[in-house]
């Protein structure tokens, strides 16, 4: 390797020239999308046949999935996004359910072999080497794994500190590109959302370590444990809501076992505030997906706290996260990995949170999930659900003392049907 900062910087069109027709492609994931490059791909739709495109939620546009892009593109979603979803839902584009710490397999074993993969990357330091800025995830082994590389240097990609460290020399092609990052700013949390948080802060204790997604729940949860101490955070990715935690005082990660005094992500995903706490912060260290949400290495931290969401919960706990009926939503992700994993830490607590009803008053929690619909959290792994009124323990518990349960969380307006529900459909005498 020649540890030399210098390289012929092309143009994006001159990139993209090294994809051929037939071609498996990785794009970079969530806000670390190389968009320019995406661009100037397809534009190449007239004379490319067959392109399999393969990536995880990406925040940037994605033509190669709209209607008329067919006999080009095909995508294959490990996660769908809301800039996929309606291809996915009309057949234009397939999903892929995996757990999220097991997606650089399919890369390092080929069973999804890459031709490319199109990343954005952070500029070279004085030794060259570039970083894969706010999206290590499954980036990283489909970097290693594919026989091409083509990179957008991006100045406003922060330069981060972790497994994402690449050499400018392992990049076929470079572009270069000087754009912001989308930045994901939420909404303050609704009076349901605060409850919710304050149910979850409540369930927190000190000392433990944190994972969560984005979201206004994960956020007013956040916001609820400015009175904690000494929180960790060990997660698949974060966002704003850390940074206040962090310079409170109240995260230290000083009683984790794995990376103490670190925090430790994925990705990320947020406002430019969070990119900028990040960019060139030895606090923060990002890392292969494989090993963040990996069970075995989740466990070994104390009490565990794993924040996570759903779409809908039946009466025995099977939680749906992924798809509303047979139309997918979303993904799996990571949510079973850092269940399973805080189940398994000691002290943990795995927690599925959710409003109780959506906004039209349906409520979320039924007898049945619809037809179709994906469990992704299964009833035996379930333990902890929250709603703005209050919390419902599974662990140890019959059907019927878990149907008690949720209807006892659920919205009052729902209670006396799901009641009728349970004896009618499940056999279940909630009231005794």
């Amino acid at each position: 390797m020649k540890f030399n900062p210098s390289y012929t910087a092309v143009s994006p069109e001159e990139a993209v020239a090294l994809v051929k027709t037939g071609d498996k492609i990785f794009i970079h994931s969530a806000t670390a999308a190389p968009k320019t490059l995406i661009e100037a791909l397809a534009k190449r739709s007239e004379e490319l046949r067959n392109i399999q495109i393969m990536h995880l939620h990406t925040d940037a546009p994605a033509p190669y999935a709209d209607e008329g892009m067919e006999d080009s593109f095909r995508v294959n979603n490990l996660f769908v996004g809301g800039n996929l979803r309606k291809a996915v839902q009309a057949g234009r584009a397939d999903y892929i359910p995996i757990f999220l710490s097991e997606v650089p397999l399919l890369f390092r074993r080929k069973i999804l072999p890459l031709d490319v993969a199109m990343l954005q990357v952070s500029p070279p330091d004085k030794n060259g080497f570039c970083t894969l800025g706010v999206s290590v995830d499954a980036s990283l082994a489909a970097a290693q794994s594919a026989k091409t590389v083509i990179a957008e240097i991006n100045p406003q990609m922060p330069r981060t500190h972790g497994d994402g460290v690449i050499h400018i020399s392992k990049f076929d092609r470079v572009t270069e590109v000087d754009y912001a990052l989308p930045q994901i700013a939420l909404p303050e949390p609704t009076d349901i959302e605060k409850r919710i948080g304050q149910h979850i802060a409540n369930l927190v204790e000190d000392g433990s370590t944190l994972q969560m997604g984005i979201g206004t729940i994960p956020n007013a949860a956040l916001a609820a444990m400015k009175n904690h101490k000494e929180l960790g955070i060990h997660t698949e990715m974060f966002s704003d809501g850390v940074i206040e935690l962090v310079e409170k005082g109240v995260i230290t990660n000083q009683h984790k076992v794995k990376h103490r005094n670190h925090i430790v992500t994925g990705f990320l995903m947020g406002t430019q505030k969070v990119y900028d706490f990040v960019d060139d912060n030895p606090l923060v260290r990002f890392l292969d997906i494989a090993y963040v949400n990996d069970t075995a290495v989740i466990r070994q931290n104390p009490k565990v706290v794993a924040i996570n969401s759903a779409i809908e919960i039946d009466l025995t706990g099977q939680v749906c996260a992924d798809s509303i009926g047979t139309r997918v939503y979303s993904g799996v992700g990571g949510q079973m990995d850092f269940i399973r994993g805080a189940s398994l830490s000691e002290g943990g607590k795995p927690i599925i949170a959710l409003p109780s009803a959506t906004n039209k008053g349906i409520s979320r929690i039924t007898c049945m999930l619809k037809p179709g619909a994906g469990v992704v959290t299964t009833r035996a792994h379930v333990h902890y659900i929250v709603t703005e009124y209050g919390v419902a323990e599974m662990f140890g518990r019959n059907l019927r003392q878990r149907a008690r349960q949720l209807i006892s969380i659920a919205h009052p307006d729902h209670r006396e049907e799901l009641e009728k529900q349970a004896y009618e459909h499940l056999h279940l005498k909630t009231w005794k």
